[in-house]
């Protein structure tokens, strides 16, 4: 591991901790050679995932692209980074959990709009008017009300 301040190669591992269940591993460590303290999280790379687009071509999955997608939803809402970050992790450990090495980007999207659903509904309105395409304001009036009629009377 090269610190990032000197780029030495030699440092030690101060303190391991486990993260989120057990799946990623928090190492604080030291440049033997400067002394300066940083923090690495390790989690273990899954099988390939293969996502299959709209267009018919395939591309690699990337968890970054599915956090910035529910981020720019979130965005200006009162949401902890820890909680999208749940979210993601989820979402992957769904994919992954079903042993499959191709999904589609549909799946995924459908997958992202539960969890805003559960998350911000404001951010789900964001998200499911781009990934749905609405194409007039009847259509997201008619989600807006079918979102209203599941809420709960201490969701308001």
């Amino acid at each position: 591991m090269l610190c990032p301040r000197c780029n030495e190669s030699s440092t030690r591992v101060i303190d391991s901790r486990d993260l989120e269940g057990g799946s990623t591993i928090r190492r604080r460590r030291e440049c033997e050679q400067c002394s300066y303290r940083f923090t690495t999280y390790e989690r273990p790379e899954g099988a390939r995932l293969t996502v299959l687009k709209r267009d018919g071509s395939r591309q690699e999955f990337d968890r970054g692209k599915l956090q910035a997608g529910l981020m720019r939803a979130l965005e200006k809402r009162p949401v902890t980074l820890a909680r999208v970050e749940q979210a993601v992790d989820d979402i992957e450990g769904g994919l992954r959990a079903r042993g499959e090495p191709e999904v589609t980007s549909k799946e995924i999207g459908r997958l992202a709009t539960e969890a805003l659903r559960d998350i911000d509904q404001l951010a789900y309105i964001r998200f499911a008017s781009v990934y749905h395409s609405y194409e007039d304001i009847s259509t997201l009036k008619r989600e807006v009300d079918r979102l209203m009629k599941q809420r709960t009377p201490a969701d308001s």
